[in-house]
């Protein structure tokens, strides 16, 4: 029975789990925005009341709890790990405009529904070790969200490091022909959609507010984390400041991190035998045994059995 309650609670886990993804790789709008764009549509007259019902479940019910929760956890919470939540956050590209109180929120929802379910599920059938389960469930409930974080993280990393080589050849070839360093990110923003196109529409929408270059790029940088850019930003920075020519520094610029790309490939290329050697020992090489040694054994034993006989 209480192989049947961990079955339970791991499907009951799976599934906050995966409504937890959404929830974080969805991008969410203005509610108000949409609400009035609905209204608009509209060709009938229809009360607020329909309006807030024909909204989806997440938006009515699990959002505004998550909402008052976040409001009581940031009087609790220290201001440092709220800083260092909002970083994270903005390094996975700020999922449904979320702030650091509410995924705290959202973490403790999952610490105390993952633990509910575990102890009661566990109590239900009787096991033994209830408490230790429940310990368990109360641990994968509270880290669960931040793991998922640090997956999104790491892939946005990823889409940029991939993406920033071909970035600074069409930035290059903009510069080139005639455009400002400006107009060649804005170009890269309209021509791609991925992160480091968005950052760099965000930073050209920045400067074009009153932001100066200089700290616009530096934040950018900040915003996704990645030392490719970062060196990128510093060139472009110092070379702002000592009147070098742009399209020199995006050509130097463009070779190193097609250099870098290179030896990333060849460095997962020479990983790869490694990797492959846990499957092969664990899962291939039992099976080839079975297909091999099976008939053997059997033949083996149908002797044995004879000569016994």
């Amino acid at each position: 029975m209480s192989s049947i309650a961990l079955l339970v609670i791991a499907l009951v886990g799976i599934g906050i789990i995966g409504y937890s993804v959404y929830l974080l790789r969805q991008a969410e709008g203005d509610p108000l925005s949409a609400r009035i764009e609905d209204y608009a549509a509209r060709e009938e007259i229809v009360s607020i009341e329909e309006i807030q019902m024909s909204m989806p479940i997440s938006q009515r019910l699990f959002l505004p709890i998550i909402r008052r929760i976040s409001g009581f956890i940031v009087r609790l919470t220290p201001e440092k790990t709220l800083e260092a939540t909002a970083h994270k956050l903005a390094l996975a590209g700020n999922p449904r405009n979320m702030s650091a109180a509410e995924f705290w929120a959202i973490r403790a929802v999952t610490t105390v529904v993952f633990t509910g379910l575990t102890f009661m599920f566990l109590t239900r059938f009787g096991s033994d070790r209830r408490f230790l389960y429940t310990f368990l469930g109360a641990l994968i409930g509270f880290y669960g969200p931040a793991m998922l974080l640090r997956s999104i993280i790491d892939r946005r990393k990823d889409a940029v490091i991939k993406k920033l080589p071909d970035a600074l050849d069409l930035m290059l070839i903009c510069v080139e022909a005639g455009q400002t360093f400006n107009g060649a990110m804005q170009r890269v923003d309209d021509k791609w959609d991925d992160p480091l196109a968005r950052e760099f529409g965000r930073t050209i929408y920045e400067m074009q507010l009153g932001k100066s270059r200089r700290q616009a790029l530096r934040d950018m940088s900040d915003r996704l984390g990645v030392a490719d850019v970062s060196s990128f930003v510093a060139a472009i920075i110092q070379a702002d400041q000592l009147g070098v020519g742009i399209g020199k520094v995006l050509r130097i610029q463009s070779e190193q991190m097609r250099i870098k790309r290179r030896q990333r490939a060849e460095e997962k290329a020479q990983q790869a035998p490694v990797k492959m050697l846990f499957p092969m020992v664990f899962l291939i090489f039992p099976s080839m045994f079975v297909v091999l040694l099976g008939p053997a054994g059997f033949q083996i034993m149908r002797n044995s059995a004879l000569r016994g006989v």
